[in-house]
């Protein structure tokens, strides 16, 4: 393996800081299942990468930081959060790659996502500087993704509602897919939020 040291540091980067602007009012503290739907993807990020979990805020800040009950071990503001997701992967980068070997970005809307899934990532990674490892789900790659560190500088270029795909589909990384099912699951209505409550 590549890495700078036998055992890397991975950073998680939990993105919330959305205006839930389709769920109608802020998702990420509605309840699902006796928890805030915010704390089932804080939950998986600090069993996989312990002290090192990132809490990305922007609207609605003081009530998502109250609904992560201290499971994250750090906040940032994004300061840019109405511009869209772009905004806030590129404040995460910037604020975590001078002591990360790896940053994992995981949705905070995505509840079904565990530990044992970003694990799964964090050991397909060969540790190159030049591979990222995606969530593969319905025939895509999206979130979560393990961004090496010779993505953090397109990452920090990233702007308004543009993610990362940019910087998959770039050509200058191999991308390593991992199945994950779960991970095309994330709420955006109310109506999703009902039927996991249900599930």
């Amino acid at each position: 393996m590549d890495y700078p040291s036998s055992e890397p540091v991975i950073h998680v980067c939990v993105l919330a800081a959305g205006t839930s602007s389709r769920f109608g009012r802020t998702k990420l503290t509605q309840i699902l299942k006796g928890k805030p739907l915010l704390q089932y993807a804080l939950i998986a990020a600090t069993g996989a990468c312990p002290d090192q979990v990132t809490l990305v805020v922007g609207h609605d800040q003081q009530a998502i930081i109250a609904a992560a009950d201290h499971l994250a071990e750090r906040f940032i503001v994004n300061d840019d959060y109405r511009s869209g997701i772009g905004a806030s992967i590129a404040t995460a980068v910037r604020a975590c790659r001078k002591n990360a070997d790896a940053i994992i970005i995981l949705l905070a809307d995505q509840p079904l996502i565990t530990t044992a899934h970003l694990d799964r990532l964090i050991e397909r990674w060969s540790g190159s500087k030049n591979e990222i490892v995606a969530a593969s789900f319905e025939v895509t790659h999206g979130p979560p993704i393990l961004f090496p560190p010779g993505a953090f500088d397109a990452l920090c270029e990233l702007t308004g509602d543009k993610g990362a795909k940019s910087v998959l589909n770039s050509g200058d990384f191999v991308v390593t897919s991992v199945d994950i099912p779960a991970a095309g699951i994330d709420v955006d209505s109310p109506e999703t939020l009902r039927d996991l409550e249900r599930s």
